[in-house]
């Protein structure tokens, strides 16, 4: 006999799958995020991505502080250590062959308790600067800066002195930062290098010879580095997402956009939206000279 066709159940002709409460009612169910604001709703990816993202923004500089930390204590303990051993043979001997091993060693002494002090200061704070915002950038710029700090010192210092301390590191970590800052021009980007500027913006005049004792030969080879290393590493980390305004997508209907401004309220409106504050009237004043009369002079003149 012949078989009946299959009737089609009703469930096939939803655009949901039914399988039990698990799955939400139809007029709740939202297919694009897009149709979720229009709903009302948050879609539960962006909260998930958003909380994700802050768990690895905290992390990256908890990592940053704590390898800056790492960093400060290994000076600490050398700086202990240096009565126990001269220390002129590790420092760097400019224009010397034996001087060159300084180039590795140097940036690990220092000449007094405030001169470890001031550079163990600038190293954490610009360390995690850098390395919070940055960390694959400041990681491979590290090496860099470390040499472009003694080669400066061992080209460009006087025959004779002697060479050490980490500023030559610190400022290139700031100018590592502040040209990043320029270069990339995103959010932290921007935010890390006005912070950096604000606490060391002094280091950009500390190139230059200023203060005799001061090795600015290490600060410019360090300067140096960091503007090379930030030109060659501008895109090692990926920059955030641009947040999309509603009025950026030509092919959005009014109702988007006007559902989208009422649950962004740091919206900006669209440009053909901006009240004009002041226009000119077209009544034919234009191009009239007016002519005044001549003042009155007082008798006797």
């Amino acid at each position: 006999m012949p078989r009946e066709p299959l009737r089609q159940s009703p469930v096939a002709e939803l655009d949901y799958p039914v399988v039990g409460p698990a799955y939400p009612a139809p007029d709740r169910l939202v297919k694009h995020p897009r149709d979720a604001i229009r709903e009302g709703m948050t879609p539960h990816p962006v909260a998930a991505d958003a909380t994700s993202q802050d768990r690895l923004d905290r992390s990256r500089v908890l990592r940053a502080f704590n390898f800056s930390l790492a960093a400060v204590l290994l000076l600490v303990a050398v700086f202990t250590a240096q009565g126990m051993f001269d220390w002129r043979a590790w420092a760097v001997a400019p224009l010397q062959a034996d001087g060159l091993l300084g180039i590795l060693t140097a940036p690990l002494l220092h000449g007094s308790l405030a001169h470890l002090g001031a550079n163990a200061a600038a190293l954490l704070i610009l360390g995690t600067l850098a390395g919070s915002v940055y960390p694959r950038a400041t990681a491979l710029a590290l090496p860099l800066l470390w040499l472009g700090s003694g080669l400066g010192a061992w080209l460009l210092g006087e025959p004779g002195s002697r060479h050490l301390g980490a500023s030559g590191v610190t400022h290139g970590l700031m100018f590592l930062v502040f040209v990043l800052g320029l270069l990339r021009r995103d959010r932290p980007a921007i935010a890390t290098s006005m912070i950096a500027f604000l606490f060391y913006g002094g280091m950009v005049l500390t190139i230059l010879p200023h203060e005799a004792g001061v090795s600015w030969q290490s600060h410019l080879g360090g300067a140096v580095a960091g503007l090379i290393a930030a030109l060659l590493l501008r895109l090692r980390d990926p920059q955030q997402a641009r947040p999309r305004y509603s009025w950026e997508d030509e092919d959005e209907d009014a109702a988007w956009e006007i559902s989208n401004a009422e649950h962004d309220v740091l919206e900006p409106p669209p440009p053909r939206q901006v009240p004009v504050l002041w226009q000119r009237q077209e009544d034919g004043s234009q191009n009239v000279v007016l002519h005044f009369p001549p003042r009155e002079r007082p008798p006797g003149t």
